[in-house]
């Protein structure tokens, strides 16, 4: 294979493939759906109680499960993929309306508990697809497909919430959840339209425990997974606490709390333009090289957003959503191409809480610090501590290869 080939944009072979095209019109129905109401019921919990802490229970209850991960990943190995996905997505889309009989505060709870289980199909979800295209797409294209998945997924994140806030000021929070129901049902339509020829899943062997703790085992046994893994883990709890700063960076910056807006903007262009060029430069580079360079990425953008400067907020914006996506792209795709597929459910799932759950403790840390010191010499800390995740991820592929060159990860 040539140079120019290899480096050319070959997101289009994953387009015309007719299965990835309809998943990524799911993800992108989905998407649309879920930060539509990802919004809406924050603002729908606080105009109701009056309570900010309740409002923020909103987005703890969709991000909890993540660290279920490890239990609820097992499932996905249990049983066929996609009539997995279909169901889930079906049955949110029967739950949902739920929210229509919400009037009063005495209704919140039902608001987080539903919340709660859209979070644990996330989980689930996630997991089944993670396993399932493997057996659609040929390996050298999973990463163009993560790719476009994160693509999808932050091109919804800038233009649903505009919808749902839309929404919800016109009709309010039932309606939200009406619309998140149907594309809900969207969703399920498209999954069941593909054609994917899935192999039974394996019974069963050994108890309940060490099936859960499989996932665990496989990345832990593989020493060019494992640190891929950890150091994404390790970026998230900075990227954590780097969010949880915005608002102190656009009080830094003099201006209004809706300037957030506009940086949350930019970084999803970021991201948008990381998840085209992933496919292209994981072949390039390797996974490993590919989230080094993305975590350094990060960890300048982060130092960048310490100076007082529009510019340089609007910079670092672009550059920490083109950064922070290539590590978990990255660690995404060498799972997918790694695990046998009996235990590929459980191990992504895994990988995920061991990715994600470190964000929320980011966010709160983030949100303790920001009270008690200014966010300049928080962010001039976070920084280098991205760079030293990248320069470690980097030295731990000499390791690997000084004790097993056959498990060392392509560069």
């Amino acid at each position: 294979m040539t140079t120019t080939r290899t480096s050319a944009w070959t997101g289009a072979r994953v387009l015309r493939d007719r299965t990835a095209r309809r998943y990524l019109g799911a993800v992108l129905v989905n998407g649309f759906g879920t930060n539509a109401l990802w919004l809406a019921a924050g603002v729908w919990v606080k105009e109701l109680t009056g309570s900010d802490g309740l409002a923020a229970l909103c987005v703890l209850a969709m991000w909890a499960p993540t660290v279920a991960g490890p239990l609820l990943g097992p499932l996905a190995d249990r049983v066929r993929r996609k009539p997995l996905l279909v169901g889930l997505n079906l049955g949110m889309a029967v739950l949902l309306p739920v929210l229509v009989t919400v009037d009063s505060a005495a209704g919140v709870w039902l608001i987080l508990a539903v919340l709660l289980a859209y979070g644990t199909t996330a989980v689930l979800s996630d997991a089944a697809e993670a396993a399932l295209m493997p057996s659609v797409l040929p390996g050298d294209l999973l990463g163009d497909f993560n790719g476009l998945r994160i693509t999808a997924t932050e091109g919804m994140k800038l233009a649903a919430p505009l919808a749902g806030a839309g929404l919800y000021a016109a009709y309010g929070g039932a309606a939200v959840a009406v619309l998140d129901a149907v594309t809900c049902l969207l969703a399920a339509a498209l999954i069941a339209s593909v054609r994917v020829r899935e192999r039974a899943p394996e019974r069963p062997s050994g108890g309940w425990w060490a099936r859960t703790a499989a996932g665990g085992r496989e990345l832990w046994s593989r020493p060019a997974l494992r640190p891929l893994v950890l150091a994404g883990g390790a970026a998230m709890l900075c990227a954590g606490v780097n969010g949880a700063l915005v608002y102190a960076v656009v009080e830094g910056l003099g201006r209004s709390p809706a300037y957030a807006g506009l940086l949350a903007a930019v970084q999803g262009g970021g991201s948008v333009l990381a998840g085209l060029a992933a496919g292209p430069a994981l072949r390039r580079l390797g996974e490993r090289r590919f989230a080094v360079a993305g975590i350094a990425l990060t960890g300048a953008a982060v130092l960048l957003r310490a100076v007082p400067w529009d510019a340089a907020a609007l910079v670092s914006g672009v550059a920490i959503g083109a950064g922070l996506p290539c590590v978990l792209i990255a660690a995404l795709t060498a799972v997918q191409r790694s695990v046998p597929d009996a235990v590929l459910g459980r191990t992504a799932a895994t990988a995920s809480t061991v990715m994600f759950a470190p964000n929320v403790i980011g966010l709160v840390a983030g949100a303790a610090l920001v009270g008690a010191v200014p966010y300049g010499p928080v962010l001039l800390a976070v920084g280098p501590m991205l760079l030293l995740t990248a320069l470690q991820l980097e030295r731990s592929a000499a390791r690997t290869a000084a004790r097993s060159p056959s498990d060392a990860s392509p560069a």
